[in-house]
């Protein structure tokens, strides 16, 4: 199986971003955390980037507030799928990473989660490494069935109180 690499910006975004390695660990899938900015360390980004298909990744996870390129700067050094975790910033709530991120440029597309959902970055990467691994598949299939049925014995439980 493919590994997952996250990555943050800042130590102060791993409350959000462990949601996302967490999720995929669920899955079975071996995550690194890497916490480097694309202004502050962009040489260490591209390097690890430009590495990462033959390092055995298999997609990676940026996340990033405000300006939020890291996603972007990623991309741009692999061909492995990139996934943008906007985060929520004090100034204009997450909007200003948010609209950052999915305006990328022809040819350097990133996938991009809405603001602060870091555990459906988690769930979208387990299903990019299931398209080539039918185990994984099968895990996200049936975590979907569940929460299929969650929500009907939920909806039965109300009917039941409330009708």
């Amino acid at each position: 199986m493919k590994k997952a690499a996250v990555f943050m910006g800042s130590i102060n975004d791993m409350p959000v971003v462990e949601k996302a390695a967490a999720t995929m660990k669920e899955f079975g899938i071996e995550v690194s955390i890497h916490v480097l900015s694309a202004h502050r360390t962009p040489d260490a980004v591209a390097e690890f980037a430009s590495g990462a298909r033959e390092n055995g990744y298999g997609v990676i996870i940026a996340a990033a507030g405000m300006s939020a390129h890291l996603a972007g700067v990623i991309a741009a050094h692999t061909p492995l799928p990139v996934i943008a975790l906007p985060l929520k910033n004090q100034a204009l709530d997450g909007m200003d990473a948010l609209l950052s991120m999915v305006m990328m440029p022809p040819g350097v597309p990133v996938a991009c989660v809405g603001i602060d959902c870091a555990k459906n970055a988690g769930y979208l990467a387990v299903q990019i490494l299931g398209v080539d691994d039918e185990t994984l598949m099968d895990k996200f299939a049936a975590f979907k069935k569940k929460q299929y049925e969650d929500c009907l014995k939920i909806n039965e439980d109300a009917a039941a109180k409330y009708n």
